[in-house]
């Protein structure tokens, strides 16, 4: 059998959840996804939360209140998914590429100095893997710029960088819970902030510009069928099957964080003796959420053709988005991601990973070495 690159945790206590909900009649935007974002906003330690039906959807909310334009730059990092980038697309506005840092792949903070013009209006940043960038550098750019700070925050659901968690340190955060993340639902998202007024057209935003969502009117001691539709929107609101879901997993995130994290060190000390493998470095003050285990090796296409041979599944997180096409006319080299990407591979990683799978992984990475004679 082979063993995946992510799986989610589900028990009973999630089918529970959904049935709970199927049985209620109300499957839509109701009060599941209501208590989930109360209840997600005070995990985090911020004032709003508004559940969405992806991270995409998240990142795409951000751009539109964050009031971006045609013309306007944002500065981001191209290794990452699409979707933080597209969604600067969607406004109109321009990406421009800051290189990473060898180390972490994050963005690299003296190359976002770099790329500020008097277009630029913000910065996207992606904790990658989990691991906090280094948001002190990033944070006191943004201030002393006056930019919009956006953490993308779809791998560090529970991570922390000086004892606050990733996602609630820019004016906007936003977060995935698609299946192989560390708080999944199967889909969905949601972006998270601190300005009421923002949160405001945040929820009006998610349901079309409509001023009052279908719950919200049932919830009135006669139904209220009247609103009106301020601006336009978008159908992108979360409902009450991935809420309770997310319910349950929220309840359950440190205990399945902490799991990932005593993997990924027992990956360090069995790795920690092969000279041809980089193992990802951690900033200081910082606690990763260890979304993945992502190691750096010259020899990672021929590994990963190995590893897939005897059933073990590994990933490359990511192409560089400025190497698609429609990318390339973006500002911004980024001599070092060119350089690295080419050796990022991502081991398998999730919270019921065994014991016999992960004894398979490292065998299997350690006669690859001999094979090879490393």
């Amino acid at each position: 059998m082979t063993i995946p690159v992510f799986r989610p945790s589900y028990g009973e206590a999630e089918f529970a959840a959904v049935r709970e909900v199927m049985a209620s009649g109300w499957v839509g935007l109701g009060p599941k996804t209501a208590e989930f974002e109360k209840k997600f906003a005070e995990y985090l330690g911020v004032k709003h939360a508004v559940a969405l039906n992806s991270g995409t959807a998240a990142l795409h909310l951000a751009m539109v209140v964050a009031n971006l334009k045609k013309g306007d730059e944002v500065i981001t990092t191209p290794i990452t998914f699409v979707s933080t980038n597209h969604a600067i697309l969607y406004v109109g506005a321009r990406p421009v590429f800051a290189d990473v840092e060898a180390e972490t792949a994050n963005i690299d903070p003296k190359s976002i100095r770099k790329r500020i013009t008097k277009k630029t209006r913000a910065i996207v940043i992606v904790h990658y893997g989990g691991r906090p960038c280094k948001m002190d550098e990033i944070e006191a750019i943004a201030k002393e710029r006056n930019l919009i700070l956006i953490e993308d925050a779809a791998h560090g659901c529970g991570g922390e960088h000086r004892g606050r968690k990733l996602g609630a340190i820019g004016q906007l955060g936003c977060f995935s819970f698609h299946a192989v993340k560390n708080l999944a639902t199967g889909e969905g998202g949601a972006i998270v902030t601190n300005d009421d007024a923002t949160a405001a057209r945040l929820r009006k935003l998610r349901w079309l510009g409509i001023t009052k969502d279908t719950w919200s009117r049932e919830t009135k001691t006669q139904y209220s069928w009247y609103y009106d539709v301020e601006e336009v929107g978008f159908k992108y609101h979360m409902n009450d099957i991935p809420a309770a879901i997310g319910l349950v997993q929220l309840s359950r995130l440190a205990e399945m964080n902490a799991r990932r994290t005593q993997w990924a060190g027992r990956y360090d000390e069995a790795l920690k003796d092969l000279t041809w493998i980089q193992r990802p470095i951690v900033e200081p003050n910082t606690r990763p959420d260890w979304h993945n285990y992502v190691i750096q090796t010259d020899h990672r296409d021929d590994l990963n053709v190995y590893l897939a041979e005897r059933g073990i599944a590994t990933g490359v997180h990511y192409i560089p988005n400025n190497h698609y096409e429609m990318y390339k006319k973006c500002r911004g080299k980024t001599p070092v991601s060119e350089r690295i990407w080419k050796r990022l591979l991502t081991l398998p990683l999730y919270p019921d990973l065994t014991e016999e799978d992960f004894g398979r992984i490292i065998t299997a990475i350690r006669e690859f070495g001999r094979a090879k004679g490393l």
